[in-house]
């Protein structure tokens, strides 16, 4: 169990980490990070702090879906949002082009690899990932789920005032393939992440 909560806090603490990366290199953002940023700019309350307010108000959509949060979900909550902020805190707002784009390029490596240590501790999705595979369960496909979800929240993003550019469209392309051989990588046997065809662990359904 402690090799599992370490892998857990050190992913989220990366995943805070690589969505700073990607805030500073200001070239489009995921959609949950426009819609974060968004908030910010509209609220003027600090960057992490609407992650994991945003994070919280997702958790309580769970509740109509009987999804139960685990250790991992609360720690998200509470984790991401702080390491976001530090990190953003410590980082210059870099002007050249030269350095936003391996900013931007970092940034999703990063998460991917984030990702892959905080999912494959097995210790619970965060709360944007819980809605959609609560969705799931329910009989809608977590593609379909996904999509409507992540469209929508990346328009009112948008609409907000949150970067969109081409950052977005490279992470949305390049998550997927970057993140799944992360999984298998950190995945815990002890986890039970359910195998998908490939061999791969993985916490979602097709």
């Amino acid at each position: 169990m402690p090799a599992r909560s370490l892998r857990l806090l050190s992913g989220l603490v990366l995943f805070g980490v690589s969505v700073a990366l990607l805030v500073v290199a200001d070239l489009g953002l995921p959609a949950w990070d426009a819609l974060h940023q968004g908030v910010a700019r509209a609220t003027g309350l600090p960057f992490g702090w609407v992650v994991n307010l945003v994070g919280a108000l997702v958790l309580l959509a769970w509740i109509p879906l009987r999804v139960r949060p685990g250790v991992g979900t609360l720690c998200n909550i509470l984790v991401v949002g702080l390491a976001a902020d530090a990190t953003l805190a410590l980082l210059p707002d870099p002007r050249a082009l030269a350095v936003r784009i391996p900013l931007l390029l970092a940034g999703i490596g990063l998460n991917a690899v984030a990702t892959g240590r905080y999912l494959g501790a097995g210790l619970g999705p965060g709360p944007r990932d819980g809605l959609m595979t609560g969705l799931a369960r329910r009989g809608i496909s977590i593609r379909v789920a996904r999509t409507v979800i992540e469209v929508g929240v990346l328009a009112v993003g948008w609409l907000l005032g949150g970067t969109v550019g081409v950052g977005t469209l490279l992470f949305a392309a390049a998550i997927g393939p970057l993140t799944q051989p992360a999984i298998r990588r950190f995945a815990a046997p002890e986890a039970g992440l359910p195998a998908s065809p490939d061999g791969a662990r993985t916490p979602y359904t097709p």
